[in-house]
């Protein structure tokens, strides 16, 4: 484990912690790390997401698909920082599964999406988190997210 980490964590050390480049990286920034335990980060949401051309062009709604993805995003930065591995260093964390998932709020653009993610267990490269994506003080989602970490 590594505890050394400074916050907020930009998206130059986002892109570290994560494979993913635009326009499929959906975390802007990370606010507050407990390595081990729990991470919040955020999404802004502007009318220029590609998303938002074809979901839906007259009223764009952030698709749901795309939330779990973003909250799946911020808890695979924390799987990252908490083993003091990185994609450099060959490993990368697959999404696996999702269950419980609610949508509760309509994200549209003007809206930051702030992630929530907790480390529930892990076993055997397996990790599980409970998260949720806020919209100021609204629910937008909740799901139990599982990934798996592999050697690339």
């Amino acid at each position: 484990m590594t505890d050394n980490v400074q916050l907020p964590i930009y998206i130059q050390s986002i892109r570290e912690y994560l494979p993913h480049r635009y326009p499929f990286l959906l975390v802007d920034r990370v606010t507050a790390l407990e390595v081990g335990k729990s991470i919040t980060g955020y999404k802004n949401l502007t009318i220029n997401e590609e998303f938002f051309n074809g979901h839906f062009p007259e009223k764009p709604i952030m698709p749901g698909v795309l939330i779990v993805e973003a909250m799946a995003q911020v808890a695979g930065v924390l799987g990252f920082v908490t083993t003091g591995k990185r994609p450099a260093d060959g490993y990368i964390y697959l999404f696996v599964g999702a269950d419980n998932v609610r949508f509760k709020r309509q994200v549209v653009p003007g809206d930051t999406l702030v992630l929530h993610a907790e480390l529930v267990t892990s076993k055997r490269h397996i990790y599980k988190f409970a998260c949720r994506a806020m919209v100021g003080d609204e629910l937008a989602a909740s799901a139990e997210i599982l990934v798996a970490e592999q050697v690339m």
